[in-house]
């Protein structure tokens, strides 16, 4: 499965936000650039798409709790032909092409839809903090 780097910029984009704004401040595009290594041009536009709020002062903040935002609608958002079903030209349907669409890539799409409605900004913020405390280890005072 091929994802664009709109969608996974987005992704890391709506996750950090989610992470860094407290108490309702802005998150500006320049620190999500520096902390994921991004282009700011491209985080402007995709944020843009995704319809975040720009603060007063610049940056962004989500409009919804991110246990509310699920992938599914972040993917849909910025690309939506990844999880679309598969439908093959009429000129070129062919009995078999329909029987792979219906057995097979149909059937894919809609387990990956459901996957990723079951997965929110907020589930992948708790992903992240748990590998950041994972991967720190234990410190050792002398």
């Amino acid at each position: 499965m091929k994802v664009s780097t709109r969608v996974e910029c987005g992704i890391l984009a709506l996750t950090d936000i989610a992470m860094h704004q407290t108490e309702g401040k802005p998150v500006t595009v320049s620190s999500i650039s520096s902390r994921q290594d991004l282009s700011m041009k491209y985080l402007e536009q995709i944020l843009m798409v995704l319809r975040s709020t720009k603060g007063f002062k610049g940056g962004y903040v989500l409009t919804r709790p991110a246990k509310e935002i699920t992938l599914r609608t972040v993917i849909d958002a910025l690309d939506v032909t990844v999880l679309a079903d598969v439908h093959f030209q009429e000129e070129s349907e062919t009995p078999l092409k329909t029987i792979v669409s219906h057995q097979l890539w149909n059937p894919m799409t809609t387990y990956l839809r459901k996957f990723c409605d079951s997965i929110t900004i907020s589930d992948m913020m708790e992903q992240y903090r748990t590998f950041l405390s994972d991967t720190e280890g234990p410190m050792y005072y002398i």
